[in-house]
């Protein structure tokens, strides 16, 4: 009986270890502090379990040609203190349907996000989130491998990303 237990904790351990669940991952709150670049923006987030995606709360937002490709410029609105001007390639855009309206499309970009000691790119929406406490959300395509949500928790980091090189 004995080995048998044995044998089946270490096909679990195996299992474990193989699918990444044993990784080191930082435990986050629903609302975070981050650093958003360009920009070095410190910006109250709500980090969301349940969007696909992450976006950002972007005003005055202009499209323009910078060597024959796409880019736009915005103000991260939201931000502690500030409205900085950034500019980035457009990396794609998104067809919004709406029920009973029309389609909306809205420009995705790709922004450096530093949560907690994790700094990764994201593509952003940008979008009016005037709306919302929160003038940024991420989602899951931004935080999957790296980081596990304590929902009844808030505030558990700060961030601190020295290691990467965000520009």
């Amino acid at each position: 009986m004995k080995g048998w237990i044995a044998l089946m904790l270490g096909a679990l351990m195996t299992f474990f270890a193989g699918s990444g669940l044993a990784e080191e991952k930082q435990i986050v709150g629903w609302i975070e502090k981050v650093r958003v670049y360009p920009g070095n923006v410190l910006m109250h987030a709500k980090v969301d379990t349940g969007a696909d995606h992450s976006y950002i709360h972007a005003i005055n937002i202009s499209e323009f040609d910078r060597d024959g490709e796409r880019w736009v410029r915005f103000c991260i609105a939201g931000a502690e203190g500030r409205e900085p001007t950034v500019e980035c390639k457009v990396q794609r855009t998104a067809k919004i349907k709406r029920h009973g309206g029309p389609r909306l499309e809205r420009y995705v970009v790709l922004l450096g996000i530093c949560l907690g000691k994790y700094f990764g790119k994201a593509e952003v929406n940008l979008v009016d989130r005037s709306h919302f406490k929160y003038p940024l959300l991420i989602g899951r395509s931004f935080m999957q491998h790296h980081v596990l949500v304590d929902p009844g928790r808030t505030y558990l980091t700060e961030p601190d990303c020295q290691e990467a090189s965000p520009r």
